[in-house]
């Protein structure tokens, strides 16, 4: 070092520390580059020469297998912080790469390097970052070393793009691809395997989503296989749950269809030091090159697929597109269209006399503009409109899609079957290895014998269970096609309608039957609900219907019911009248039948004139008056209406009773036969209509009844027979 460099060094640096930094970009450079570590550890002996005591020699190693461009390196960051605070006087490193390869981490060691007066020492001499000159020149090196890595990498992934456009560059190959011996890619010569990935793509292709395909893997118990990147068993194949995320990559990677692709994302790196990818369209795609080995599907069903997990979005920009069929009974669930702002309706329910109701609803203007919601219409009514149309529209399924259904029903069955064989035949090998293995071993060799042995008794338990899955879902598969099921369905598919009415069809299935028919439907709600429903075929048809009622209109009585239990209260007590109407088959608003107590609250509400009234104008007589009337006692009036003696009416439904008035009963005189009212009615009443007919009546009587030529003692009697007729003719006065 000549005499300018070490006048930099003063008395204020050597009471400080001396910091070595040390690193290696990978572990393999650290393992493999071994010189160049150990020049960098003798960097320490230099920081010796210069003047500091070994005691404040500190070695940073902790950065060995990171690379430079990171900014959450432990050590670097050890380093700048000593630095900040003052207890560092020279920073020595190999280089400056060995520093940072990235400016803004250079330049921020610099500039606090120059705060603290810190000098820093390579290779190449001592510098202080005070100094301009000095200063300019690490700035330099700084640049150059940022502009290197760059170049580096720049070739590398020229290199790497140059392959990847003839389609020549080794890239990680997803499950049921591998290389070759000779490096082409093939299909997995593994058939369970290849089986699982066909299985997957047949299933999406019938469920279409994503979601339904990872549900029918863990209902029928299938397994998938995956390849293990890092790790002792890199490579390797390993099966387990089939789960979302991996199923939504298989079907967005082009080389199930045979492609080569590459450039399909984006890598950036972000604040906090971490990386993230983001997909690019296809147009921005690197290298794309159809058909360059054997794939599983077509590049046209990849595409198909790519729409559908499109459509199964939950938005996709302002506009909600139609997603798969949900287990809600919302019939139109991603086909209803709002006819004022031409976009999707989402669909929300309420739940109403226990019973899931839809509502179909915009919320664009709600939440673009903070307006009130653009339309709201209740779907229970258009959807029973809809399917009724359908019906009627749609002649019976042909006999030849009954049996495509159950041709589908058994491939199905048998396509699980065959994969779930396949499992158990793995597990049986992998059961027979263990064992041939274990019989293998040396017998003195306890310590290996027992782990062989335990790992068999794995296999064989794991053989066992896959076999009793397998014979549990095999004996639920021949239940499936048997042949009243098969009768089943051909009697189904003859009968659209009986299909659609069928308590046992899932709604998710009606949703797919009317996708098949619709392309949407378009609501607008005016002083109406107008359903414009577009088919597949280009047909539209128009269905309208009456607003739905209010809740208080709902828990409003019908008018004319209200006027049917006014007439019926002429006659009938409330009881009665809710008999009557029960038996009609009319309902009050806010119950599914009538009361007593319901009747007598609407006729509470509506003012009706009450039974006592209707009854009194009528002219009836209540119990006092008719018993005061009839001259009797009102228990006995009380005995004669029960047995029906005199007429009488129900008042209330707890037995009281009114009475109409009694007509007055005509009956002749016994002498002269002239009319005269019979008073009482129920007793024997009066005879002569007055007292000299009733005298005359008597001495007829008594002049029949006396013997002829009767002598002097005729007088006496007379003289009492006449007492006798006064009496009586007082009686009838």
């Amino acid at each position: 070092m000549n005499p300018e460099q070490h006048s930099k060094i003063s008395a204020s640096h050597l009471v400080r520390h001396a910091y070595v930094y040390v690193r290696q970009s990978t572990l393999r450079q650290v393992i493999e580059n071994t010189e160049s570590t150990k020049r960098q550890y003798a960097l320490r002996e230099r920081a010796i020469a210069l003047g500091w005591p070994p005691d404040r020699v500190v070695v940073i190693d902790s950065d060995l297998g990171r690379s430079g461009a990171d900014s959450d390196r432990e050590g670097f960051a050890r380093l700048v912080a000593a630095v900040g605070l003052g207890e560092v006087g020279v920073v020595l490193g190999l280089e400056v790469s060995r520093l940072a390869r990235s400016s803004t981490d250079w330049h921020r060691l610099l500039e606090i390097c120059a705060l603290t007066d810190t000098l820093i020492c390579d290779e190449d001499g001592l510098y202080d970052p005070g100094h301009f000159n000095d200063r300019l020149l690490l700035g330099l090196k700084g640049t150059m070393s940022e502009a290197e890595l760059h170049v580096l990498r720049a070739r590398l992934l020229g290199g790497q793009r140059a392959k990847a456009s003839r389609g020549e560059l080794e890239m990680r190959l997803p499950a049921g691809l591998v290389t070759d011996p000779v490096g082409r890619v093939v299909l997995d010569p593994d058939a369970g395997v290849q089986a699982a990935v066909r299985t997957f793509f047949e299933t999406f292709r019938r469920t279409g989503s994503a979601t339904a395909t990872v549900r029918h893997f863990r209902t029928e118990g299938l397994l998938f296989p995956r390849r293990l990147a890092g790790g002792p068993h890199a490579g390797e194949v390993a099966w387990g749950p089939l789960v979302h995320h991996r199923a939504l990559r298989l079907l967005k990677n082009p080389r199930y269809t045979g492609a080569f692709a590459y450039g399909r994302s984006r890598a950036r790196r972000t604040a906090a030091g971490g990386a993230t990818r983001t997909p690019l369209p296809r147009e921005q795609w690197h290298t794309l090159l159809l058909d360059r080995h054997p794939g599983y599907i077509s590049w046209d069903e990849y595409e198909a697929n790519l729409r559908r997990l499109h459509e199964n979005a939950q938005a996709n920009g302002a506009e909600r597109r139609a997603g798969p069929p949900r287990e809600g009974p919302a019939l139109l669930q991603g086909l209803a269209v709002c006819g004022r702002c031409g976009e999707r309706m989402g669909v929300r329910y309420y739940r109403a006399h226990g019973t899931l109701v839809p509502e179909y609803h915009c919320r664009r203007e709600s939440i673009e503009h903070a307006r009130p919601l653009c339309a709201r219409i209740v779907g229970h009514a258009v959807d029973r409109a809809v399917g009724e149309l359908l019906v009627e529209t749609v002649s019976p399924l042909a006999l030849e899609a009954a049996l495509g259904i159950e041709a589908e029903l058994a491939a199905r069955a048998a396509e699980a079957d065959q994969l779930r064989r396949a499992q158990v035949e793995r597990a049986r090998y992998e059961a027979e290895l263990a064992q041939r293995r274990y019989l293998r071993v040396d017998p003195d060799n306890r310590l290996v014998a027992d782990s062989l042995e335990a790992d068999w008794n794995h296999k064989l338990r794991a053989l066992a269970a896959a076999q009793e899955e397998y014979e549990r879902q095999h004996a639920g598969d021949r239940g499936l096609v048997d042949p009243a099921a098969r009768a089943r369905i051909l009697a189904l598919a003859t009968d659209f309608p009986r299909l659609w009415a069928d308590p046992a069809t899932p709604q998710r299935e009606r949703k797919r039957m009317v996708r098949l028919l619709l392309d949407d439907v378009t609501l607008v709600r005016t002083d109406e609900i107008v359903a414009h429903l577009r088919f597949r075929g280009g047909a539209v048809r128009t269905i309208q219907l009456p607003l739905p009622r209010s809740a208080a209109d709902l828990r409003r009585t019908d008018p004319a019911v209200v006027a049917e239990i006014d007439r019926l209260l002429d006659d009938h007590t409330d009881a009665q009248a809710a008999e009557f109407l029960n038996a009609r088959g009319l309902r009050p608003g806010v119950a599914d039948r009538f009361t007593a107590a319901i009747v007598s609250h609407l006729r509470h509400k509506y003012r009706l004139t009450d039974r006592f009234t209707r009854l009194r104008a009528r002219g009836l007589l209540t119990l006092p008056e008719i018993s005061a009337l009839l001259g009797a006692h009102p228990a006995t009036v009380k005995v004669w209406a029960r047995q029906g003696r005199i007429a009488s009416m129900l008042l209330h439904d707890n037995g009281e009773r009114l009475f109409p008035r009694p007509a007055e009963p005509q009956r002749p005189c016994g002498w002269c036969g002239s009319p005269i009212p019979a008073r009482p009615a129920l007793r024997g009443g009066k005879k002569w209509c007055r007292p000299g007919c009733c005298y005359a009546a008597y001495r007829s009587r008594r002049r029949d009844a006396a013997p002829v030529g009767r002598d002097a003692g005729e007088g006496p009697a007379r003289h009492g027979s006449a007492l006798d007729a006064a009496h009586e003719v007082q009686s009838v006065a």
